[in-house]
């Protein structure tokens, strides 16, 4: 699964991640970091990453340009990075499921946000 790690999570995330995420790669490392979120947008397109974020500007180029690239938008409040990756990894089949659908933003929400 080939997953663009956002600027707002760590690249360190890259040397913690499981065998199902081994293609993943992040904004640094693709040397994006003084990209703008629509360079951004464009290279996941081209190279056919899911941009994986913290903040509502992929969705929202989501909601403007569709699909692909896909995003998955963890809105978790402030985690450490091995608590990501174990959200990732107990998410994986609903990220997959997500994936094969025609939705564009698959969100992964904290309890605090979820209205009861």
């Amino acid at each position: 699964m080939k997953l663009l790690f956002d600027q707002n999570i760590s690249h360190r995330i890259l040397s913690l991640l499981p065998e199902q995420f081994r293609d993943a790669s992040s904004i640094k490392k693709e040397g994006l970091i003084i990209a703008s979120d629509f360079e951004i947008w464009e290279y996941a397109k081209t190279n056919n990453f899911i941009i994986v974020t913290q903040d509502s500007d992929f969705n929202d180029l989501s909601l403007i340009y569709g699909t692909p690239p896909k995003v998955i938008w963890l809105r978790l409040g402030n985690l450490k990075t091995p608590q990501i990756v174990e959200i990732l990894n107990r998410k994986n089949a609903e990220i997959q499921e997500f994936l094969s659908n025609e939705y564009g933003c698959f969100e992964i929400l904290s309890p605090k946000y979820i209205k009861l």
